[in-house]
């Protein structure tokens, strides 16, 4: 396990403001990136058709505005395509622990003891400075609309004005962006892995389940007071559960329903769920991403102080690597609520339903 994590560390660049020396984009390439998203990775080489269909939106949002990028963000994202970035981004290769529906499981192609790796992160800089950069312009629409804020951060402008409309564009390119962005790493892992295994990838079984988005705005149709209406649905650290039938869940699920996977913190355990009817009517089909922080980063540092956390950690069987020892401390299991808690509540409110629970072995960490 070591092994494969220094591999993946050295593979993956991660921390903040990490790029890659071996894989810079052209504008051309770039901006096709953001048109496409992961289907534009899956036809240069990166992952197979059958990937796209186990990624929410087949890995490309539609409506995506290059155009509306701007220069500074494209800047940014020229050389962070397939990198990891910083804070609770991570790799994690683990295990499935307990299985809590075999049926469930065996349907999404998991068995007890299997490995499996999980890997999070987003739109790195591009994605980062598209919002700041229409935060400035969303605060202005704000007062243009009057429409009163209860928080500064939570500035917005009406979906069919300009300033909603441009936002939107530039949004969607930058999910692609993202779409792209873990698609690749998702290719490298599977490339460490078969040089570290010295195993072909037909002889490793490896398999992408599923890819779903945690913060993101997208059009999709539900039921309000009895009518069906099309509605503009913003997943804040969020992640879709669309129930069994669902039109947009892949083929392979649609008996079961949309895979939503909750990750916890890297000394503890993650979770894959199934999206349910009761979300789809309850929750405009959502349920929670994560488990949530219960400390700020710099109250995680004191609460580290004195503690070995990556000797204590590996005491425990979990190798980790970062960018930094201080992106490591920050993540530390106690700066987290217990997953397991947070995925029992949502399991009881019938919003997602347990399929299986995963162990850590190996994390690298931005």
């Amino acid at each position: 396990m070591k092994e494969i994590v220094d591999a993946l560390f050295r593979n993956i660049p991660s921390g903040v403001g990490s790029h890659r020396k071996d894989f810079k984009l052209s504008p051309k390439d770039q901006e096709k990136v953001l048109l496409q998203g992961a289907q534009w990775a899956v036809r240069q080489g990166y992952g197979t058709d059958r990937d796209l269909e186990h990624i929410e939106e087949s890995g490309r949002l539609e409506g995506a505005r290059p155009d509306l990028v701007s220069d500074r963000a494209l800047e940014r994202g020229k050389d962070q395509l397939g990198t990891l970035g910083s804070g609770n981004h991570f790799v994690e290769v683990g295990y499935v622990e307990t299985i809590y529906d075999e049926a469930a499981a065996r349907a999404l192609g998991l068995f007890a003891d299997q490995v499996t790796v999980i890997v999070h992160t987003g739109s790195r800089g591009l994605g980062h400075q598209v919002c700041d950069d229409h935060i400035k312009k969303l605060l202005k629409a704000a007062t243009k609309y009057a429409i009163e804020l209860p928080d500064r951060q939570l500035c917005c402008a009406p979906i069919q004005s300009p300033e909603g409309e441009e936002y939107l564009g530039a949004m969607a390119a930058a999910a692609n962006f993202a779409f792209a962005n873990r698609q690749l790493i998702a290719h490298w892992v599977g490339e460490t892995l078969e040089q570290v295994l010295e195993r072909g990838p037909k002889a490793l079984g490896r398999e992408l389940i599923y890819d779903v988005c945690h913060n993101i705005a997208k059009f999709e149709d539900h039921e309000v007071g009895g009518k069906k209406q099309r509605l503009c649905v913003h997943r804040k650290g969020a992640t879709r559960a669309f129930p069994p039938g669902h039109p947009l869940v892949p083929p392979d699920y649609r008996d079961l329903g949309q895979p939503v996977l909750i990750p916890g913190d890297m000394g503890r355990y993650s979770y894959v769920l199934l999206g349910t009817a009761q979300a789809y009517t309850e929750t405009f089909g959502s349920t929670c991403h994560g488990a949530g922080r219960v400390m700020s980063r710099q109250a995680a540092k004191k609460a580290a102080r004195g503690h070995a956390v990556l000797r204590e950690l590996e005491d425990r069987g979990i190798i980790v690597r970062g960018a930094g020892l201080g992106t490591v401390v920050e993540e530390i299991s106690e700066a987290y609520k217990d997953v397991a808690e947070v995925v029992e509540v949502v399991h009881q409110a019938g919003i997602s339903r347990k399929v299986a629970r995963l162990r850590p072995m190996g994390v690298i960490k931005g």
